[in-house]
């Protein structure tokens, strides 16, 4: 008598495959895009964060110390000649007042690039900052837009008067979509 294979059969149909591929395409697709986004929002807001914790640094340095504080697009050798920080940002006391970090003056904070897609750019004309000891800022008024991979619509204006009073608001289109395209 011949003998009979009684095992089931184990696996899928072509069809039950490519139903299972398609709802996993379906839900890549749904999943993707806004872990995108959250990881553009979380790496601006780190931005925001390093900008903010500069700011406050150089400010409490040149109060506390009485000494200039410089704060530029740069590095820790100095200043770029940019309103674009998004490669990094420096800041030092200016001991000197010559607006050119020497040996001798001290290091607050050399910030390094952005991640991701995320910009960060000054008002035009204003490439670095001089903080004071009474705590306000040499010129005028600052103007930093912060923008990331959401788009213009998610861009943020971090506004710095000279007294030292930070605020934020929605970045205006034109200067969001300027923000948007490489320097």
């Amino acid at each position: 008598m011949p003998v009979r294979n009684t095992t089931a059969q184990r696996g899928l149909t072509l069809v039950e495959a490519l139903i299972a591929m398609a709802i996993v395409t379906l839900l890549l697709a749904v999943a993707v895009p806004a872990w995108s986004s959250a990881s553009e929002s979380a790496r601006a807001g780190v931005a925001q964060a390093a900008l903010v914790e500069g700011l406050t640094r150089a400010v409490s340095h040149a109060a506390n110390t009485g000494s200039e504080v410089v704060l530029c697009p740069g590095d820790a050798g100095g200043c770029r000649d940019s309103i674009d920080w998004t490669a990094g940002w420096v800041a030092w006391a200016d001991l000197d007042g010559d607006r050119l970090r020497d040996a001798n003056e001290a290091l607050l904070q050399a910030q390094p690039a952005l991640d991701g897609k995320v910009h960060l750019r000054s008002t035009s004309g204003r490439k670095r900052l001089v903080f004071q000891p009474s705590g306000g800022n040499a010129g005028s008024n600052v103007t930093f837009t912060l923008c990331d991979g959401r788009g213009p619509a998610k861009a943020q204006a971090l506004v710095l008067a000279n007294d030292g009073r930070l605020r934020a608001t929605p970045a205006n289109l034109a200067t969001a979509m300027a923000c948007m395209q490489p320097m």
